[in-house]
């Protein structure tokens, strides 16, 4: 079989026997010849032998710094371990598949996703497999959570969706986990979405969810068992869903992401996720996917 003309960022890091952070940074420097091909760092392979010789590269590649953002599905703890960690991370939460599309305009530098695949079985791996083939992403377990439907206090006692026929559902918007989650279990059930009163303002957080039910401008929303703990609130079981985060492999070593991944390690972070309720960390950190 012919050699390969260019080497990926893992294949040079086992060559020169050093992490692939250290390729990143040599390329972002100039220090070694390399390629930006679709968002993908390449490494000409006669030019890397050639650097070996002695050779020198032509110069730095020009890299766009990501902005200091997380975009995506909207999370509880995520949200607050934001802002007690002090990271510097930015978020823009307006649903998983909005957050995938931030990432891959260059918008964002992480995404939290948790989207159903049609099989009903997997999370995430299909839509990033899609839209993220070539690029170097890594996607990383942030927990498992009960996803569900939140119930006003009037209903807490129902058992199942068709209980809820005819009843005022807030919508989450069709960019959501949360909302394809809703529309596959209607699907499982042999409902439809005219068999309720779905009312036309979008909830866009699972905040917003939970308000629109104890304001009682909603008797149900799509959301997560931890908020209507939070706002002691009726919760109707659908699925427990992993919801990850989509990383930019250079933005995960970049001090923001690490001063975020370093927190979560605390005993604090693990003391929130159980006030909140409705959270599984057993797999938090595993490493799901990890791109081109």
């Amino acid at each position: 079989m012919t050699e390969p003309q260019f080497l990926t960022t893992k294949e040079l890091a086992d060559i020169l026997r050093v992490k692939e952070r250290k390729v990143y940074d040599l390329a972002s420097a100039g220090e070694i010849p390399c390629r930006r091909i679709t968002g993908k760092l390449l490494f000409p392979k006669s030019e890397v032998d050639a650097w070996l010789r002695g050779a020198k590269p032509a110069g730095p590649i020009q890299t766009k710094t990501l902005p200091h953002i997380i975009a995506g599905s909207h999370d509880p703890l995520l949200d607050w371990a934001i802002r007690e960690s002090r990271c510097g991370l930015a978020t823009f939460f307006d649903g998983s598949m909005d957050g995938l599309d931030q990432l891959k305009s260059g918008q964002a530098m992480a995404a939290g996703v948790h989207l159903i695949e049609d099989s009903g079985q997997e999370w995430n791996l299909s839509f990033v497999r899609e839209g993220f083939s070539q690029e170097p992403m890594v996607l990383m377990e942030w927990a498992k959570r009960e996803q569900g439907l939140i119930l006003s206090a009037k209903f807490a006692s129902i058992g199942s969706l068709a209980e809820l026929n005819g009843k005022r559902i807030a919508q989450r918007q069709p960019a959501s986990g949360a909302g394809r989650l809703f529309l596959h279990e209607l699907n499982a059930k042999g409902l439809k979405p005219a068999d309720f009163d779905l009312l036309a303002d979008f909830a866009r957080t699972e905040t917003d969810a939970a308000l629109t039910v104890v304001s009682g401008k909603a008797d149900a929303a799509p959301g997560l068992a931890g908020l209507a703990r939070q706002f002691d609130l009726g919760f109707l079981p659908i699925a427990t869903e992993r919801y990850d985060l989509l990383i930019d492999r250079r933005s995960w070593f970049e001090p923001p992401m690490q001063a975020l991944l370093q927190f979560c390690r605390s005993a604090d972070f693990q003391q929130q996720a159980a006030e909140i309720g409705g959270y599984d960390l057993t797999g938090h950190g595993k490493i799901h996917w990890n791109g081109a």
